[in-house]
């Protein structure tokens, strides 16, 4: 009743990649996915292959591939690459895995609550099904009087004891969520570079089979949580031109310590920042200008709760205003960035730091912006695109002269881009 027909030429295809959802996986289907890098996910998929039909058509896209983007100088050379990239795959050499141990502290980290929400969305949608009004707040409020009552008859001592109970289930019940979605999604990781490519499978029930050829990784993010860094785990991710559920990124150690992360890195092409590398940060003129933001806009709130709230509340926007003034001061000295002969490097966060570091050669375009706030003061900002939008922010020196701000910021930074 409906017929669809696409056509990609061999040459769009970035990459082809197996994956398995649980009733397929009982039968031995399997989907093969092609990836264009156009953007909008995968061009084609192919459903309920077997697996040994999955891999063959795999392989020879991957082969065909190869064939027509090799420059080809004589007849017969189409054949000769073919032949040149056949299978390797005992060659593959495993960069990192995480086992049954280390998904469940993976899972302890990852504390969720997502479950709660789920539960709550249902009642939404299926409330005609309760025996009562889920949004008569007013039989709420008698239910809640009444258990209010029989709680005050037990005692302090027991209403303590509940609250602690309450406060256990919730904790527990994230917990377990944290748990089962990460041993869902990572279970049996496994990350090898092949002859092909960096080549990932993880999944419980969904199991994927992804590689990522080393030339379209174009750059690299190293992050982590608050209380994950106190541990030292962080995650490493490839950016792509290839898509990964959806996002440019590729997960390929999600939960690792850096010497573990170091030879990925290194296998990529990348290098992780020296010692001695030579760190820039904002101008000063910048620093100043948002913490002079930041705190006037409690200062203007302050005006109203002064005028009609009672007289103690005042104290809060103005807390909040030098709370946000002495972090924008502070975390000023976290955010830098730096240059090498191969690579641009930028690094920010306090409390969770995180890195993301391109390849100078594979940058996409470079964009330089200035806001009114910017022209007046004589700063600019450059914005470095890769497969996913990336912000590098390098402004100008803050002891400019503030006339003509907006052309010569833009002539220094473009001598800055020429001399890149």
């Amino acid at each position: 009743m409906s017929r669809t027909a696409r056509s990609v030429p061999f040459e769009r295809i970035q990459d082809v990649s197996l994956e398995q959802k649980l009733l397929p996986r009982l039968f031995g289907l399997v989907s093969v996915k092609f990836e264009t890098g156009a953007g909008g996910g995968e061009d084609l998929s192919l459903s309920f292959l077997t697996e040994d039909e999955g891999e063959r058509l795999r392989q020879v896209v991957r082969e065909r591939r190869a064939a027509e983007t090799a420059p080809v100088a004589a007849e017969g050379a189409n054949e000769a690459v073919t032949a040149q990239v056949a299978p390797q795959d005992e060659t593959a050499e495993a960069l990192f895995t995480m086992g049954p141990r280390r998904i469940f502290i993976f899972g302890l980290f990852s504390f969720s609550l997502a479950v709660v929400a789920v539960l709550f969305g249902l009642t939404q949608q299926f409330e005609f099904l309760l025996p009562f009004d889920l949004w008569d707040f007013e039989a709420w409020e008698e239910r809640l009087i009444g258990q209010s009552d029989a709680l005050s008859s037990l005692g302090r001592s027991a209403q303590i004891v509940g609250g602690i109970i309450a406060a256990f289930s919730l904790i527990v019940l994230g917990i377990a969520t944290g748990l089962i979605r990460t041993a869902l999604r990572e279970w049996d990781f496994l990350l090898e570079k092949t002859p092909r490519g960096f080549r990932r499978r993880r999944g419980l029930l969904t199991k994927t089979d992804v590689v990522m050829p080393v030339h379209r990784v174009q750059g690299i993010k190293i992050g982590t949580r608050f209380i994950r860094y106190r541990f030292g785990w962080h995650g490493l991710k490839f950016i792509s031109l290839a898509q990964d559920a959806g996002a440019s990124n590729h997960d390929v150690a999600p939960f690792a310590q850096l010497d573990e992360i170091a030879p990925i890195v290194e296998a990529s092409g990348f290098h992780l920042p020296s010692e001695d590398a030579e760190w820039h940060r904002a101008a000063k003129k910048y620093r100043f200008d948002g913490a002079l933001i930041d705190g006037g806009v409690f200062l203007l709130i302050a005006i109203p709760v002064a005028i009609f709230a009672p007289p103690f509340f005042v104290l809060i926007p103005l807390v909040l205003s030098v709370l946000f003034v002495f972090a924008e001061f502070y975390s000023w000295q976290y955010k830098r960035h730096a240059l090498d002969d191969s690579q641009i490097m930028s690094v920010s966060g306090l409390f969770s730091p995180s890195s993301t570091i391109a390849n100078r050669v594979k940058l996409h375009s470079v964009e330089i912006s200035q806001g009114p706030i910017a022209r007046k003061r004589g700063y600019a900002s450059l914005d470095f695109g890769l497969a996913e939008r990336q912000f590098f922010d390098l402004w100008r020196p803050a002891g400019a002269s503030p006339r003509g701000p907006r052309r010569r910021a833009r002539n220094d930074c473009e001598q800055g881009l020429l001399s890149a």
